[in-house]
């Protein structure tokens, strides 16, 4: 027996679920496959859980510098096990919210592996589902490298490294992205020594060059060490600590950690699709779409992490809810993956979207940029916040606002701001007739824009 539906999605994370809800709104009936957790690795072992630690390890930082705010505190420490068990809560609430919300919606969810079995048919264990559009949400897991594959106890991946049993007095950190960044900032301001160590030629490569160098200097005066243009070569483990092996511009040298994080990258959950013999195209383990998530197969669509970069929850989400609007016979807008704000949450957290300055003058524009420091807000100082700094690139013909580039506290909340702007097609002239509130950090923005145009105010 099969059961049939219009729209059959595998997996259950912020692309999956996000386009069943959807689906069903627009009447269309949905079914979700997930072998493993509602929500994903974004709500179970990504996005989520990370927060909360990071939240944390915020509040340990401002404990240990409460003098700068008018107080004392003595015997300041923290219970580890706590932090990691409150992390962990967090990630299933939202988890089990997920569940209600597929109910609400009315949308089965089948638990297993999901492939597909011929055309418009998915094969779940015994079970057969039909529908003529299906949606391939699998994720990403982490990428492991040779001779340093996690093994749970002295190389971590990013599950080993949200549950520690206790912290680590030293680590290091391979890779720089967000994921690197994150867990670097985390450890450090829980008291550990930390190293990062990436194979290119500066941290947060995907940022414009001047956020990941002004990210590099304050990460340095924090304490931790970083090494680019470096890859570790190997590892040698000992009973509770790794000694690795790393060659940066022709030297080697041996450094000894009680843990080592590999977070260099990820890899698509493209195998036992039965992607075999259909017209879906993979790429480096991504699968290949139009700006309509379509694949080289009719009827097969891919959306998240599966679907390449960036590899942002909301980029998945965003994926999802266009694929379907456009089989539904909707006319969105294709997707602009330009548009899409990327965030770390690191300390000081970094936020942008659009063109790097870099970016832009490869694709042809002649640019103006602004830019202001945060130490020029009242509102950053008054918060004891002063590290920081806004960018702007507007297109000098048009006035078309290119990208926005942000370091600083509370940026990820920021950017949502030139996310909107870009997609409006704002241009200069209307960034600088809004009315930023005071005193807030927002108005870094304006002043950014101001600057572009040779009128900043307050510095």
């Amino acid at each position: 027996m099969s059961e049939n539906f219009d729209v059959i999605v595998l997996g259950g994370g912020p692309g999956g679920y996000v386009a069943a809800i959807r689906a069903a709104q627009l009447g269309l009936k949905a079914a979700v496959v997930e072998r493993e957790n509602l929500g994903g690795i974004c709500l179970n072992w990504g996005c989520i859980p990370t927060k909360a630690l990071l939240r944390s390890s915020e509040i340990n930082h401002l404990l240990h510098n409460l003098k700068e705010f008018g107080f004392a505190a003595d015997n300041i420490r923290f219970d580890l096990p706590a932090v990691v068990k409150r992390s962990r809560a967090v990630a299933k609430q939202l988890s089990s919210g997920v569940t209600h919300l597929l109910k609400k919606n009315k949308i089965p969810v089948f638990m297993g592996t999901g492939k597909l079995a011929g055309k418009n048919t998915v094969k779940v264990g015994d079970k057969t589902l039909t529908a003529p559009h299906i949606i391939l949400a699998t994720g990403a897991r982490a990428r492991q490298l040779p001779g340093l594959e996690s093994d749970g106890k002295l190389i971590w991946a990013y599950r080993e490294a949200m549950v520690p049993p206790a912290l680590p007095k030293s680590l290091l950190v391979i890779g720089s992205g967000a994921i690197g960044i994150e867990f670097a900032s985390f450890y450090r301001n829980m008291g550990a020594e930390v190293t990062v160590v990436e194979v290119l030629d500066r941290i947060l490569n995907v940022e414009d060059a001047e956020i990941s160098a002004f990210a590099h200097k304050a990460f340095e005066k924090q304490g931790i060490k970083i090494i680019t243009s470096a890859k570790v070569t190997g590892a040698t483990k000992g009973a509770d600590n790794v000694t690795v092996t790393i060659e940066a511009k022709g030297a080697t040298q041996k450094i000894t950690v009680d843990r080592v994080i590999s977070a260099a990258g990820i890899v698509g959950n493209v195998e036992d699709l039965g992607l075999e013999g259909t017209g879906v195209k993979v790429d480096r383990t991504h699968v290949l779409i139009d700006e309509f998530c379509r694949t080289g197969e009719p009827g097969v669509y891919a959306i998240g992490d599966i679907a390449g970069p960036p590899w942002l929850a909301h980029k998945a989400s965003h994926e999802g809810v266009v694929c379907i609007e456009k089989i539904a016979g909707l006319h969105p807008h294709p997707i602009d993956w330009t548009n899409i704000p990327g965030c770390t949450y690191c300390r000081p957290q970094v936020a942008s979207v659009g063109l790097t300055e870099a970016r832009a003058k490869e694709e042809g524009h002649q640019v103006r940029v602004g830019r202001f420091p945060f130490i020029g807000n009242g509102k950053a100082i008054a918060m004891g916040e002063p590290e920081g700094m806004v960018k702007v690139v507007f297109d000098a013909t048009t006035g078309a606002l290119l990208g926005a580039h942000m370091i600083g506290a509370e940026v990820t909340e920021m950017i949502q701001g030139y996310a909107i702007a870009r997609t409006l097609e704002t241009t200069e002239a209307e960034l600088i007739a809004t009315v930023f509130p005071h005193p807030t950090v927002s108005e870094t923005m304006h002043e950014a824009v101001l600057d572009a145009y040779g009128r900043v105010i307050h510095f």
